[in-house]
């Protein structure tokens, strides 16, 4: 039995799981809030719920997958201050659990964590390359090439968010009409307040453009059209088989696709263009409990 855990800066979780056959199947899921507790009481929560799935002598416990929003370094096994987890500078926790348990333990950003789920468990069976890109509260990828997960040479690979679209714009990662800003679930409700000084939420903007209104349709479309601009990129420099899409895409891709298919057959080479599948995350909203145990499964190489 793997453990995955899921590290968020409102709620944490943890999942039990066993892989069979190229699949696995979650057999346990817990939260616990976040807010409020030190980086060593969430730790020992986590471990003391572990301790109660497995046992004083841990005999049927394989590994252990960590998944957390960055900046991290997966090699140390270290978190390095995420703005969502105030206080967790520099925390050994791939040590931490090492040392408290004695099986492979390994840490992955979040991005990097559900694509490797994606490519393990959803739209990626079968291909060699995959990117999955999280269009959730901010805008991240993880990249698959050749089956292998690419962090680059310090874990700031897939960083798409940070990519200035345009000189003015929505903020997102700290830039002015970066990516993130334009093509995340924050950055469209800024969108509509700048453009059209509507203060709503993303679900309220897609409830609205589903029923018609012209304002909150032109927004979407901006947003739409930049999205594809950061896809004919990724399709030009990474040439993948699949771009798999979480958050706001995977719940409107019907409203997406439209808009995105004819500018990434003009701006993308076409042979790249080609072989590459546009898709909304196959694991769909789950895919969160799926991405910290595919982190266990390849700590272990199983």
């Amino acid at each position: 039995m793997n453990i995955g855990l899921d590290i968020g800066g409102t709620k944490c979780a943890i999942s039990t799981g066993e892989c069979k056959d190229g699949k696995i199947n979650i057999l346990s899921r817990e939260e616990f809030p976040t807010a409020g507790l030190s980086w060593q009481e969430v730790l020992e929560e986590f471990s003391r719920r572990i301790e109660n799935k497995t046992g004083p002598e841990h005999s049927n416990l394989g590994s252990i997958g960590i998944s957390c929003g960055g900046p991290l370094d997966s090699r140390r096994g270290v978190i390095m201050s995420p703005p969502n987890l105030p206080g967790w500078d520099d925390v050994p926790v791939v040590k931490f659990f090492e040392d408290r348990f004695h099986v492979p333990v390994a840490v992955q950003n979040d991005a990097n964590a559900c694509a490797l789920a994606e490519y393990l468990y959803g739209s990626g069976r079968g291909v060699s390359s995959l990117v999955f890109m999280t269009f959730g509260t901010g805008l991240g990828a993880g990249i698959v090439i050749d089956g292998k997960l690419y962090s680059g040479a310090n874990d700031n690979a897939g960083e798409i968010g940070h990519i200035r679209l345009a000189p003015t714009g929505p903020v997102g990662y700290n830039k002015e009409g970066s990516a993130e800003g334009f093509c995340s679930g924050a950055g469209m409700a800024r969108l509509a307040k700048i453009r059209k000084g509507l203060d709503l939420t993303t679900k309220e903007l897609f409830a609205r453009v589903r029923a018609g209104d012209q304002d909150c349709t032109e927004v979407f479309r901006e947003s739409a059209e930049k999205l594809a601009t950061i896809l004919a990129y990724t399709i030009d420099i990474l040439n993948p088989e699949v771009i798999a899409l979480g958050g706001v895409f995977m719940r409107n891709a019907d409203l997406f696709m439209p808009i995105v298919d004819p500018i990434l057959d003009r701006e993308a080479l076409s042979l790249a263009r080609k072989v590459c599948r546009i898709v909304p995350a196959e694991l769909g909203e789950n895919i969160g409990d799926y991405a910290a145990l595919a982190v266990a499964q390849m700590s272990d190489g199983k």
